[in-house]
């Protein structure tokens, strides 16, 4: 079924890595303002079709749409500045820098990072660094974690990590966000929080496309649900749609 106002679009994407067919002309479509869920059972390709879609793979032969905008081919911060931001499942903690220094990495296109406006525009870049600042201490305020802003990045936990990882995303003003495993080894807590992050960015109108193995997160979360099996689109639907299906169950159990 076609959809109204397409964010993302997946057309026959193919990945080949010798003899293994890791995506197989997986085509699917992410609605503005959903939080789809991409599932499937272990081997099912999800992992490598976040690699193709947000640039960290070459498709073999297919293409990806941000907008209405082909970015097959471009590398990952080409998409980035067409509004497609990605987490994943294992945040990288930035060595010798507090929480909220690693926060400043996340805004696209800084002034700053020119080396020439450092010189020519030194207004345009201390401006830009207020703001910057700024926005760090409203959305660690958001997602509640300004109590971490001071300590180091490498020394909070996994499932605090996630939050920040999230909250570093959204400093980017992404058009959609591609969210890898979020609740993947966090505890139930934190996991109820980033639940309710992941709700609150939605209301706010971010558009999120999730995978995830813990069924009853990404159930209580996302609609629709894509599945994937063997790196195709076997199905997409409504959560009990998905989960009363017999191909879904058949290709988890089987």
């Amino acid at each position: 079924m076609s959809k109204d106002d397409v964010v993302l679009r997946v057309d026959n994407l193919v990945k080949t890595f010798g003899a293994l067919v890791a995506t197989d002309h997986a085509t699917f479509e992410v609605e503005r303002g959903t939080i789809t869920g991409l599932i499937g059972p272990n081997g099912a390709g999800k992992s490598t079709l976040f690699n193709l879609i947000s640039g960290f793979y070459e498709a073999d032969s297919g293409s990806v749409s941000v907008n209405g905008t082909d970015v097959t081919g471009q590398e990952p911060y080409e998409i980035a500045d067409h509004g497609l931001i990605r987490t994943f499942q294992t945040p990288r903690k930035v060595e010798g820098m507090t929480v909220r220094e690693a926060m400043l990495v996340g805004p696209r296109n800084q002034p700053g990072e020119s080396f020439l406006k450092l010189f020519t525009a030194p207004g345009e870049v201390g401006e830009a660094e207020s703001k910057n600042m700024d926005d760090v201490n409203r959305i660690l305020e958001e997602f509640e974690i300004d109590h971490l802003a001071t300590q180091p990045a490498t020394k909070i936990s996994g499932g605090q990590m996630k939050l920040v990882e999230l909250a570093r995303a959204m400093l980017s003003e992404p058009e959609i966000l591609l969210l890898d495993e979020p609740a993947a080894g966090v505890n139930p807590t934190l996991r109820n929080k980033l639940a309710e992050q992941i709700r609150r960015l939605n209301e706010q109108g971010t558009t999120m496309l999730l995978i995830e193995h813990d069924m009853e997160f990404v159930m209580s979360l996302a609609d629709p649900v894509i599945v994937l099996d063997q790196g195709s689109v076997l199905m997409e639907g409504r959560p009990d749609e998905v989960q009363s299906d017999t191909r879904v169950i058949d290709a988890y159990l089987g």
